[in-house]
C-alpha cells in the first residue's frame, strides 16, 4: 500500500505480523486468523499488515497467501494456462502496464455488477425466471462494455509504448521507422 499520512494512517486497521506467523489486530487487541483478514477485504475494510519486528508492509504478501488458499480450496478462478500467462509477464516489458490494466478491467466488473445488483434489487421470482431465460444476450450486453473499453485501453497502452520505444531507441541515434 501507498504511504499514509498521519490522519489517513488512523483510519487503517493495523494488523502486525509476527515472527511466529501470528497476526495481532491492534485496532481489537486480538490474534485475528487469516480467514478473518479474508473477512476485513470481503467487507471492504481497510487494512496494513506490518511486519512486527521491522515495520515492512507485507500487505501484498497476506493477500496473496488468501488468493493461495481460495485457488487451492474449493473452485478455482485460475486456470493454470492463465497462471502460466501472468508469470511470464514478471520481467517483461508489458510487468508495469499488466497490473493497470487488470485493475482497470476488474473495476469495470465491480461496477457492472454493482449496477445489477441495483437493477435487480426488486425482481420477483417470475422477473427472475423471465431473467434467466434470457441470461446470455443480457450478460452479453452488460459485458460488451467492458470488454470495449479493455480492448481500447489495450490499444492505447501499445501505442504509448511504440512511443516510448521509438524515443528511446532515437536517443541512441536509431530510427525505428519502416
Amino acid at each position: 500500500m501507498e504511504n499514509k499520512t498521519p490522519e489517513t494512517h488512523a483510519a487503517h486497521r493495523v494488523i502486525k505480523k509476527y515472527p511466529n506467523r501470528r497476526l495481532y489486530d491492534t485496532t481489537t487487541s486480538t490474534y485475528i486468523t487469516l480467514s478473518e483478514v479474508k473477512d476485513l477485504v470481503m467487507k471492504s475494510e481497510p487494512f496494513e499488515v506490518l511486519d512486527a519486528k521491522t515495520g515492512d508492509n507485507l500487505t501484498r504478501s497476506i493477500l496473496l497467501q488468501i488468493i493461495l488458499e481460495a485457488e487451492t480450496s474449493g473452485s478455482p478462478m485460475f486456470t493454470a494456462p492463465v497462471l502460466e500467462s501472468l508469470i511470464r509477464f514478471y520481467g517483461h516489458a508489458m510487468q508495469g502496464f499488466l497490473g493497470g490494466y487488470l485493475e482497470k478491467n476488474i473495476q469495470t466488473l465491480i461496477d457492472t455488477q454493482t449496477r445489477f445488483a441495483e437493477q435487480t434489487k426488486g425482481f420477483t421470482p417470475e422477473m427472475w425466471k423471465q431473467y434467466t431465460a434470457m441470461q446470455p444476450p443480457v450478460m452479453q450486453a452488460m459485458l460488451g462494455g467492458s470488454l470495449e473499453q479493455s480492448t481500447s485501453w489495450l490499444a492505447q497502452m501499445q501505442e504509448q509504448m511504440q512511443k516510448q520505444a521509438g524515443q528511446m531507441l532515437g536517443a541512441f541515434g536509431i530510427n525505428n521507422t519502416k
